[in-house]
């Protein structure tokens, strides 16, 4: 195993991962070694004695090597999407989802944990521990431990194929991404778009080999490239283009650049029939079932009741955003007929008129430097910890590394990697490297990915952020700090682990609102001409516009998360009634913008078919009343006027962000807020209260 090591960067778990020297053929020969290193030892754990100790231990330790490998593995597929770690990925894939599909049908081990916690050692374990049993012996259950012999070899067979599926609908939807560019030729359509977006569309025309400058300019279906475009092209014609190479991406039709072989729909009836069948096999009546097992939500139906709930105390003002958006449209801007490809440009026009700004006009205040050094001034002042640059191997040159500290030392590190590529899949993502735990030498400390897709620096100008993408990155940083300020030292409940799915956005979430305060923005901004902080009366008017099209915004979150349940609840993959019937029966019950026939958004929603959302995607609208009610603490404790309350944050960190998954998120709420959720802060934050 030494020699071994030292040869592969992959095998190597003593410090932070060796980015410079892990390559794709590093790959195979290290999990391949991983996975025989721990099949041989959960054999010898089938009979040893069932304590923490000697069983549970020793079980936790071999499979966090194998996570923390593999999981280095998934994230360079996810950043450095190139044929060598693609096929890299995919080729051992296969094996590492047989060896958990195993895992979790081995009745010795099952039995091992059910021993544990009926013997007499249980007890004395720790509540973490003692959570952490129950936790694997449901999971043992969901994998299908207690199935008949018979059907496991089909059970596990389900997860393989699920597994390259979900893999294969990340990849096409990439590639379709990629595929896709509208060259601009003549400098009129460009009337509009921000100059450094223009400026960034001709570097993009003359990478791809022209040197003439005649070339034009580049346009992507990349969010950098794509939004601009949506939001100030004065040209219709090139707003619908990309509007439509977005809307039908990895879809059947191939006019714009796609190929069949990327058509994810056969691959979305395949994920439905196969999730089906295992909630089958285990018992349920449907995947959702499956999915809210390990939730917060009771059932599909307390799911629905909350959704539609939500959607008939919303819609009312969804209908009137529309409805104003639609009179502007034809009133300012003579548009008769408002289509899908025109509302992100007139809704930046209404928003123009009615504040007096533009979203362009604020993105000029937020330089990344000053973003950064914002961000950080708010998490030191809440939660008592300092974040410095740090030095490690990265994977790209753009990737930035930091540390965490408190009076006692190194808390934990998070690596940033902040701009789009076109290797990198799109949207942004928090994940683990390391977990915080327990060692025989110490404490091992936390380490983060935090993830985006933003404008890298154009034209020797810092790169600019726009409002949304601000709080994109404070967004994913909560997720972060809740994996880095944890305190537990036992690895299924550290940091985000074991926290129930439909809870884990609660820190993200949270952490967006501090992008609304006053007190954060004025000393977080910087024109990046002027050098002058954001004025005040830019900001009244961006708060006056805080909730503009919210109704909108929570009409489309609610058909998303409709969608999503009664997907994988009430829907035959092989019945007369099809996905996009499926979504388009949904819009009629909750929707206020209607796509065009061909819109293909089920083939791009990566969420649920390759992201972890099946049947949870709705646990935004759910985590968010607790964000909401959460923050609403920090504004009725304010000190000296400062919502940086460092006692409010202490507790936060306390009851929240500290114990990670070591008890229900419910209890952790109620110990923080002192009672149960209530949903009015949500709907005040959204501006849906009617007074």
């Amino acid at each position: 195993m030494e020699t071994m090591t030292n040869q592969n960067p992959l095998l190597d778990f003593s410090d932070l991962p060796h980015f410079d020297a892990i390559r794709p053929e590093h790959v195979a020969p290290a999990i391949a070694e991983l996975l025989a290193e721990n099949r041989a030892l959960l054999t010898r754990l089938e009979s040893a004695p069932a304590t923490w100790a000697d069983f549970a231990e020793p079980f936790f330790d071999c499979n966090e090597r194998l996570s923390r490998a593999w999981g280095i593995v998934g994230h360079l597929h996810a950043v450095m999407d190139v044929p060598a770690w693609r096929e890299a990925y995919n080729a051992m894939l296969p094996e590492v989802t047989r060896f958990f599909a195993e895992l979790g049908q081995n009745q010795h081990l099952f039995a091992q944990f059910k021993s544990l916690r009926a013997g007499p050692n249980y007890a004395g374990l720790s509540v973490a521990q003692r959570r952490i049993v129950d936790h694997e012996i449901r999971d043992f259950r969901l994998s299908g431990a207690e199935l008949p012999e018979a059907d496991k070899p089909r059970f596990q067979a389900i997860q393989e194929e699920l597994a390259g599926l979900q893999a294969k609908f990340s990849e096409n939807l990439l590639d379709a991404t990629n595929a896709f560019a509208e060259i601009v030729t003549d400098e009129a359509e460009l009337a509009g778009i921000p100059a450094d977006a223009i400026e960034t569309a001709r570097a993009a025309a003359d990478k791809t080999g022209a040197s003439d400058k005649k070339a034009g300019w580049k346009f992507t279906l990349h969010m950098p490239s794509y939004l601009p475009v949506m939001q100030y092209a004065e040209s219709r014609r090139l707003r619908e283009r990309l509007y439509r190479g977005y809307a039908t991406r990895a879809a059947e039709f191939h006019d714009l650049g796609s190929k069949p072989e990327w058509d994810n729909m056969p691959l979305i009836r395949r994920i439905l029939e196969l999730r089906a069948e295992e909630a089958g096999h285990l018992g349920y009546g449907n995947y959702a079932e499956v999915s809210l097992v390990p939730k917060m939500a009771e059932s599909p139906a307390d799911v629905l009741a909350f959704l539609r709930e939500l959607a008939v105390k919303s819609k009312p003002f969804a209908e009137r955003d529309v409805a104003e958006l639609r009179e502007f449209a034809a009133v300012s801007q003579g548009l008769t007929l408002l289509e899908p490809w025109d509302i992100g440009w007139a809704s930046e026009k209404l928003k123009q008129d009615r504040y007096s700004f533009s979203d362009e006009e604020v993105r000029q205040y937020f330089p990344e430097h000053k973003v950064l050094a914002g961000l950080f001034h708010v998490i030191e002042s809440l939660f008592a910890v300092r974040i410095r640059p740090d030095t490690a191997p990265v994977w790209h040159e753009d990737v930035r590394f930091f540390r965490i500290d408190d009076g006692n030392g190194l808390v934990g590190q998070f690596y940033l990697d902040l701009y789009a590529r076109e290797t990198k899949r799109g949207g942004a993502w928090m994940d683990d490297v390391v977990t915080r735990r327990l060692t025989p030498v110490g404490i091992q400390t936390p380490v983060a990915y935090l993830n985006c897709n933003f404008s890298r620096p154009v034209g020797g100008k810092p790169a600019l952020f726009t409002h949304d993408e601000v709080i994109t990155l404070f967004h994913e940083t909560g997720h972060g700090l809740h994996h880095l300020l944890t305190r537990v030292e036992e690895l299924g409940v550290s940091g985000i682990h074991g926290v129930e799915w439909d809870a884990v956005e609660l820190p993200s979430q949270f952490m967006e609102n501090f992008c609304w305060e006053w007190e954060v923005l004025a000393s977080m901004t910087s024109h990046v001409a002027s050098g002058e902080p954001l004025p005040r009366a830019l900001f009244d008017r961006m708060i006056a516009a805080k909730n503009f099209q919210s109704g909108m915004q929570t009409a489309r979150q609610i058909e998303f998360s409709l969608f999503d349940l009664l997907l994988h609840s009430d829907f035959e993959p092989a019945g007369q009634k099809n996905v996009i019937d499926l979504i388009e029966e949904i819009r009629r019950e909750v929707a206020v913008i209607f796509p065009p026939p061909w819109h293909r958004f089920p083939n791009s929603f990566s969420h649920i078919f390759s992201g972890g959302y099946a049947a949870g995607y709705y646990s935004y609208k759910w985590a968010e009343v607790l964000s909401a009610d959460a923050f609403a603490a920090f504004e009725e404790e304010r000190r000296d006027e400062s919502v940086l309350n460092p006692a409010t944050g202490n507790r936060f960190r306390d009851e929240i962000l500290a114990v990670g998954g070591s008890r229900p998120a419910l209890d952790s709420f109620k110990a923080f807020r002192g009672r149960a959720p209530r949903v009015d802060a949500l709907l005040r934050h959204n501006g849906m209260i009617i007074a």
